[in-house]
């Protein structure tokens, strides 16, 4: 189990590195490719499906790129079972501020993000 852990964690940070990075090779390396994006947006579910999102990725500058500060991290890792877990995890590019759960799936023996549900609020 401990195993897991580290392999969840280590998927997580190629995560937070492809979002400060803009590097969408990191990202589809931890999203399954049937993976997609949900959130509640003006009282709406709002779903963007994996290629979409790397689409707006490839489309913008980075934070890295645009000289904002990083400031990403764990925030918990829930070891559901064998093949589950959900981690929770803080992001920025101010003057927005995410908080993303990733629902984990272990696929052919990889940690890999099935979905992702996130909340923005922005900073005054």
């Amino acid at each position: 189990m401990n195993d897991d852990i580290k392999a969840i964690e280590a998927a997580t940070q190629v995560y937070l590195d492809g979002l400060y990075e803009g590097d969408v090779e990191k990202l589809s390396s931890v999203f399954h490719p049937t993976s997609a994006l949900t959130q509640s947006q003006d009282g709406e579910l709002k779903v963007v499906p994996r290629a979409q999102w790397f689409e707006a990725v490839r489309g913008r500058k980075s934070p890295k790129e645009t000289g904002l500060e990083r400031g990403d991290h764990i925030l918990a890792i829930d070891l559901v079972g064998p093949s589950m877990a959900l981690v929770k995890v803080k992001c920025q590019m101010p003057p927005r501020y995410f908080t993303d759960l990733l629902s984990f799936l272990k696929v052919d023996g990889k940690w890999v993000v099935a979905q992702k549900v996130f909340m923005t609020e922005t900073a005054a």
